[in-house]
């Protein structure tokens, strides 16, 4: 089960830095818009890990 839930916790931070590093590239103008992208997926990851490490708390207690 442990070994579960670092693989869970790898994978989203694998994510969340491919995302980062992905979403950085492109040309000036398209770059401009791209920050807030970057920002509100970050945000999105951020809620995702917080979910799911009180769902595994509620889980285990």
């Amino acid at each position: 089960m442990k070994i579960l839930m670092m693989l869970v916790v790898v994978i989203g931070v694998l994510a969340l830095l491919g995302t980062v590093l992905l979403g950085g590239k492109g040309d000036n103008n398209y770059d401009e818009k791209t920050k807030g992208n970057i920002s509100r997926l970050s945000l999105i990851y951020i809620i995702l890990a917080i979910s799911i490490i009180i769902s595994f708390a509620i889980y285990l207690f």
